[in-house]
């Protein structure tokens, strides 16, 4: 493999370029009117301009992107995580024009990108899965029906969702009359798609999951779990790995699961198994993320491997460096926050020019950057500038070293959600590692 186009934008495509320097491959970048000053564009060796800022004038354009890709005589595509990384039209059309397509194949991306479907799929081969619908809300009145039987709270979802998109937690009946047609609408805009379904609400769970990975030879294995349970808007925006107060038969038990739900699609390459943990430790299948994942990084930071070097190697069918899961390890604890263009309070975007962006340094500190000095955030697109990844012996070091660089980050000319973090950091439920999917919106209340 000698040149990849790159798929996507900002820091995941300018991560991707970092391996693909290291392997001595060529990489092409595309990108909008609104990204042309971006880092990755200048660090990719050809980069092509695509279309205006809106992702469907632009990083959406599947047929022109791999247009660019087969007059460039790209051997693959990356399509690094959302856009179209799990687009299984696009994957397909990769696959028919003679182009690797860095990830899995496009039929398990199909079987795995409808919910409704994954999670019959899962169920088929006895994995346990949140209790909920089996097909598709057809509309208000079906809803209401299964909710009523299941009993509220429940979470209305869009089949075709991801990102904590077309997600809403409804508490009664009045809520989910309320939300059912905007979220339809909302699943339409942002997926193509407004087919909705119920699961049942899980309160104070934990929201772990496994990374998962598909070697060339038809082999399964899991590199560990990361906790994704601080979120906002459903959105993870702090994840850590290992992660605390999970038992080591629960965490036996979520490794088993993961590597069972991978083996009933045949998956290859790099994927997620995400699960919802409840108060007794029980592990229920949410989804499959058929792509790398933005927190991918905590899990290199505790095992020494380059996961996007992995994705290459599969797409080529040479072996891994491993052949069996015990040649795995982890060392230490790692754990990344998203730097976010927002307001801290609000959680409403930031757009502007970054007048000053400063980052720590030292061991143990990794920065994947999406912007720097001088660029400007836009409404158009994730207004994440950056992830932050400590890594240290303990997770007592590793929080005592990330309280401390988090004071060093200076970002001025947009707001970020630093302080945040920074208000996370001394919550008691977080240094303790006793935190759930509802602990940030418990500590916007005064509650934790």
């Amino acid at each position: 493999m000698k040149k990849i186009l790159i798929a996507n934008r900002g820091e995941i495509a300018l991560r991707i370029i970092r391996t693909c320097k290291k392997m001595n491959i060529e990489t092409i970048a595309v990108y909008s009117e609104a990204d042309s000053d971006l880092p990755y564009v200048k660090q990719a060796d050809s980069a092509f301009l695509i279309g205006p800022p809106p992702v469907a004038q632009s990083y959406l354009k599947a047929q022109e992107i791999l247009d660019i890709a087969i007059k460039e005589g790209a051997d693959a595509i990356h399509p690094g995580y959302g856009l179209l990384s799990e687009n299984a039209q696009f994957a397909k059309m990769t696959e028919d024009a003679g182009i690797r397509f860095i990830g899995p194949d496009s039929a398990v991306i199909a079987s795995m990108g409808d919910k409704i479907k994954a999670r019959n799929t899962m169920i088929q081969a006895g994995v346990p899965v949140v209790p909920g619908q089996e097909s598709k809300s057809a509309d208000l009145e079906s809803a209401l029906a299964f909710a009523q039987k299941a009993g509220y709270p429940v979470m209305l979802k869009a089949s075709n969702g991801g990102g904590g998109v077309g997600m809403v937690h409804c508490k009664d009946e009045q809520a989910l009359t309320q939300h059912f047609e905007s979220t339809k609408k909302r699943s339409e805009s942002y997926f193509g798609s407004g087919d909705l379904f119920i699961e049942k609400y899980i309160p104070n769970a934990r929201h772990i999951e496994v990374q998962i990975f598909g070697s060339a030879d038809g082999e399964i294995y899991h590199l560990f779990e990361r906790n994704c349970s601080i979120q906002r808007r459903n959105q993870k925006i702090i994840e850590e790995s290992p992660s605390p107060n999970l038992s080591d038969d629960a965490r036996a038990h979520i490794f088993k699961v993961a590597i069972q739900a991978a083996k009933a699609v045949n998956y290859k390459n790099a994927g997620t198994i995400e699960m919802i943990v409840d108060e007794n430790e029980n592990a229920y299948f949410l989804e499959m993320n058929t792509r790398l994942q933005v927190e991918h990084p905590v899990t290199e930071m505790i095992t020494g491997i380059d996961l996007v070097e992995w994705q290459i190697l599969t797409a080529q069918n040479i072996p891994l460096p491993v052949s069996d899961q015990h040649q795995i390890g982890e060392k230490g604890h790692a754990i990344e926050f998203r730097v976010y263009a927002e307001d801290p309070v609000t959680f409403y975007p930031s757009p502007g020019e970054i007048n000053t962006a400063t980052f720590p340094e030292g061991e143990g500190v990794r920065i994947d950057l999406g912007y720097e000095q001088g660029n400007k955030i836009t409404p158009y697109y994730d207004p994440m500038i950056a992830k932050i990844i400590f890594s240290d012996q303990t997770r007592e070091s590793c929080l005592k070293k990330a309280e401390h660089a988090l004071n060093e980050v200076q970002i001025e000319g947009v707001k970020t959600n630093i302080p945040l973090f920074q208000q996370v950091l001394k919550s008691e439920s977080f240094k303790q590692g006793k935190y759930h999917t509802q602990t940030l919106e418990q500590l916007k209340k005064g509650e934790n």
